[in-house]
């Protein structure tokens, strides 16, 4: 059904790669839903999504984005992009659901603090959350199995992201092997551009006055507007292309408004930035006291010897796993007395 319906371009099931460890196919699934359901029903990482940060922390209200919701919004663009081109919508799902599993808490702060923390113990590493999502489900998940995942969704996973870069950049650099994965890429930046914008002006860090001009212009006034403009365009301009591709003025619009979020939202001196040291502080003495205890590292966590770049790499995995509030109730346990804990005075 696949070969007669999708787009040439599309992924076939049946084409696949394969996966790390051979297993005999499902009878009523293609190997791209099995993927997808592995990260729904057995991934922990996938669950824990819903308790780590988007970009606020600690927010005041229900409302806010968190990993898990993100999460959902970029698999749903994703599915909206690949349907409109006739590609494979489970390979589409399947990517987007993954790509942040590897997520630290605290959002973009908790990654940059995790990285400096991790590089301060061991000067040739480093952390990133895409290469994080893959070793979860290479290595990390179902008991340190792994969910052995076809190569088409781990490479899309690995591949989701160019960081600040440019859309233009990432339209041409470092392509992963299909274009389900570079859906999946756009969806990403098309989500949390805009819903990190609605989620600004909910906390009154932003107006509508304040969105760039010439992104309301080529993008629309509203949340729905722009998702809908960036969507059809790049429907629009892949259609029947071996590339995913969008218009010059949409690209410098939606590069536009990304440079302003990281700018006045992710590292400005607004309230979304206000916890980053503390933050900071509590990432780097997380790392520092399980590199020098990490017989406290829980099973599963456990080194792979006494070195220590195996004892970094089991701590970094440790904390990138946690969410906010078991981060928060772990530095707690480790700074506060335990006999002041819950005393009035």
């Amino acid at each position: 059904m696949e070969c007669e319906v999708l787009s040439p371009y599309a992924a076939k099931s049946r084409e696949s790669r394969g996966r790390p460890r051979p297993e005999e196919p499902c009878p009523v699934r293609t190997a791209f839903q099995r993927d997808r359901d592995r990260i729904i029903h057995v991934c922990k990482a996938f669950r824990r999504l819903s308790r780590k940060t988007q970009v606020f922390i600690a927010p005041e209200g229900d409302h806010y984005r968190t990993r898990l919701t993100h999460t959902l919004e970029v698999a749903q663009i994703g599915r909206t992009i690949a349907k409109g081109l006739g590609l494979n919508e489970e390979l589409t799902e399947a990517i987007a659901l993954g790509h942040d599993v590897g997520h630290t808490p605290f959002g973009h702060t908790g990654e940059w603090s995790l990285d400096a923390a991790y590089r301060e113990h061991e000067a040739d590493a480093g952390f990133a959350h895409h290469e994080q999502s893959l070793r979860v489900v290479d290595v990390l998940e179902n008991d340190g199995k792994g969910l052995n995942l076809t190569h088409e969704t781990r490479d899309g996973i690995l591949a989701h992201t160019k960081g600040e870069n440019s859309t233009a950049e990432a339209l041409e650099r470092d392509l992963p092997a299909t274009l389900e994965a570079m859906v999946v890429r756009l969806a990403d930046r098309i989500a949390y551009v805009n819903h990190d914008v609605d989620d600004a002006m909910r906390a009154g860090i932003l107006t509508h006055a304040d969105i760039p001009a010439e992104c309301s212009e080529a993008l629309g006034l509203t949340h729905s507007q722009r998702i809908g403009t960036l969507v059809t365009d790049i429907i629009t301009r892949s259609q029947d292309q071996p590339r995913i591709r969008m218009s010059r003025p949409i690209i410098e619009a939606l590069d536009v408004l990304k440079d302003f979020l990281f700018a006045r939202v992710y590292r400005g001196p607004g309230r979304a930035t206000q916890e980053h040291q503390r933050v900071d502080a509590l990432i780097r003495h997380l790392f520092a006291h399980h590199v020098e205890h990490p017989e406290a590292l829980p099973e599963g966590f456990h080194p792979a010897s006494d070195q220590r770049a195996d004892v970094a790499r089991a701590v970094c995995d440790y904390i990138a796993g946690m969410t906010d509030n078991y981060a928060r109730d772990r530095y707690v346990e480790l700074t506060i007395p335990r006999g002041f804990v819950g005393r009035s005075t």
